[in-house]
């Protein structure tokens, strides 16, 4: 069974940091890409940020771009999404995902992905 859990969600203020993970099973994780979106109250589901199968190549939407870095560790079956300088517009539950198998490139469209977490809260404010 396919599973994907998040967590290091929370609270933090302006201009703090938060280290999410995403701890995978299930499935042979260096095989996929793993994307993390965020979906806000009220908004469709965002892409923020993928990274490929190796760890080699990696995506980021232009608001997250010098803040936010995600990696991977294959060997620990877990993808890492860390944020830093966090704003107000960053608020949001965070999911992470796994590439559909016919998908050929790390992107950040919803539709390309066939797993998801069941995501994790990021709540940001003074």
């Amino acid at each position: 069974q396919v599973q994907l859990v998040e967590s290091g969600g929370g609270l933090v203020q302006p201009g703090g940091s938060l280290r999410l993970s995403c701890e995978v099973s299930g499935f042979t994780f260096m095989y996929y890409h793993i994307a993390w979106f965020r979906q806000a109250p009220g908004k469709e589901r965002e892409g923020v940020s993928c990274v490929s199968r190796s760890g080699g190549r990696t995506v980021y939407i232009d608001s997250v771009k010098g803040r936010f870095s995600v990696s991977r560790d294959n060997g620990k079956m877990t993808g890492y999404l860390q944020m830093n300088s966090l704003k107000p517009e960053d608020p949001a539950v965070y999911y992470c995902a796994r590439v559909s198998i016919a998908a050929h490139d790390c992107s950040l469209r919803p539709s390309d992905y066939d797993s998801w977490g069941q995501g994790t809260q990021v709540i940001v404010s003074s």
